[in-house]
């Protein structure tokens, strides 16, 4: 067991272990989608769409796995280990760009760091301060997606991809000693065993364990639903739109790294007012107003051909990020203190399983309205050309998802308003935890993300 480290285990560890992670991704965001172009120029966005579903199918695999290894044998490890694989296509990109599609793909087995994070943290603090704690590490990943795609940017049009991408692989190595020199072990000698041959909770670590669970109770099942047709199109947008907005919509470098900026700070400021959303108009009137929020942009990313109607629809996107929040909100009013972790594993459970289809399935839509980039005439600054086509919009799976999410709308009217009598049939102790659980929820979101900038958006890329 590799118990070292610098001081004791702390939030502060983990935050230092997320920013130099995804800023190290975050440089490479636009000299990726060059890349990207110059390796599948007739079939981008289909093979970005593929690339990023294996990941996230992988990843949605391995994540139970993995955090139920790391209950038994350590957080140190599996923090070393997933940053590690994540990191490891990075200096592919200079060398064959093949291997390095391949190796992002076939990265998504480790790709789950914040799942691990997310458990150091838990370990470090108490019940109380978990909330707060959560929200530091959010901050931290939202912060360097904010600033590393603009330096990448720069760097990239004043000197050369080839220095970002060692740049980028600097600040991963660095991020792996200081695993290896300063974090130390979070969890308990205690509680871990004293060999690595000790036994493992295989329930615990089957992804699809709580999706069976979901047809139990009416009220999670359309909970669960409306994730499902909510979500999916958002992973989908997720995976392509940094893409989208360079090759199609005539973006330049400075213009998507400014644009990922901005959409990401207000979608900050958007999701910290949640609170106050849910005790105006209450969770499901909030969760059914994201959702609104979130089918308009879609609709706009799919039917606009203009500059101005992407960054009208980026801004809604900020918006309406309030809808997953509060449907996890929702969850944890409604539901008693003993089942807040497996409801919420339920939600969590279809969420994963969406970052996987999402991708694979705008890709696959893209292919099939035949949206390529064989030409440099097919950016969209002009009017969209439709003569040997028989469509006559820019982005065909925008508006599918955006049809998908008017489904998700209508399932959630349908979502029976559960009285304000919940908390009466609690003891003390529980109305305390779940007010703890409603406030980590609220404030945290239960998504360590922001709009356009997922913790596996840009690795993925």
């Amino acid at each position: 067991m590799m118990s070292s480290g610098i001081g004791a285990p702390s939030v502060h560890h983990a935050m230092v272990v997320i920013f130099l992670e995804f800023f190290a991704w975050g440089l490479l965001t636009m000299p990726v989608i060059s890349v990207l172009n110059q390796t599948f120029p007739e079939h981008t966005f289909l093979m970005n769409g593929l690339v990023m579903g294996i990941k996230g199918i992988l990843s949605f695999l391995s994540a139970p796995l993995i955090g139920a290894l790391s209950d038994i044998w350590g957080r140190k490890f599996f923090l070393l280990i997933t940053v590690f694989f994540t990191c490891a296509p990075i200096p592919l990109m200079t060398i064959n760009t093949w291997w390095f599609f391949a190796m992002i793909s076939i990265s998504g087995i480790f790709a789950v760091t914040f799942s691990v994070v997310f458990a150091y943290v838990a370990d470090v603090t108490t019940v109380e301060e978990r909330s707060k704690a959560y929200g530091l590490v959010s901050a931290t990943f939202a912060a360097s997606l904010v600033i590393s795609p603009a330096l990448g940017a720069v760097l990239m049009e004043r000197y050369s991809d080839t220095l970002v991408v060692a740049l980028a692989t600097a600040i991963a190595v660095l991020d792996v000693f200081f695993i290896l020199v300063a974090v130390p072990e979070s969890l308990p000698d205690k509680v871990r065993p004293s060999s690595w041959g000790a036994p493992i909770n295989w329930e615990q670590a089957d992804p699809f364990a709580a999706l069976r669970k979901v047809g139990t109770d009416h009220t999670v099942l359309m909970q669960c639903v409306t994730v499902l047709l909510s979500y999916l199109p958002e992973a989908g947008q997720y995976s392509c739109i940094f893409v989208y907005l360079k090759l199609k919509m005539g973006f330049n470098t400075m213009e998507v790294a400014i644009f990922i900026a901005v959409v990401g700070i207000l979608s900050i400021s958007v999701q910290v007012t949640l609170g106050c959303f849910m005790r105006k108009i209450g969770a499901k009137r909030t969760i059914i107003l994201g959702l609104i929020l979130e089918m308009t942009q879609l609709c706009w990313y799919g039917f606009g051909s203009k500059k101005w109607m992407m960054w009208a629809a980026g801004i809604l996107a900020a918006l309406g990020s309030i809808t997953y929040p509060a449907i996890s909100a929702f969850v944890s009013i409604h539901s008693t203190a003993d089942s807040q972790g497996a409801v919420q594993g339920m939600v969590t459970g279809m969420r994963g399983l969406c970052n996987g289809l999402g991708p694979a399935m705008f890709g696959v839509v893209f292919y099939l309205f035949n949206v390529d980039l064989n030409n440099e005439q097919s950016v969209a600054n002009s009017d969209v050309e439709a003569d040997d086509k028989w469509f006559n919009f820019p982005g065909p799976p925008f508006v599918f998802g955006g049809f998908m999410v008017v489904l998700a709308i209508l399932v959630a009217l349908f979502i029976p308003e559960v009285h304000g009598d919940v908390n009466l049939h609690r003891t003390p102790s529980e109305k305390k935890r779940a007010s703890v659980d409603l406030q980590y929820e609220v404030e945290g979101g239960h998504k360590p993300t922001t709009p356009l900038m997922r913790s596996d958006s840009l690795a993925q890329l």
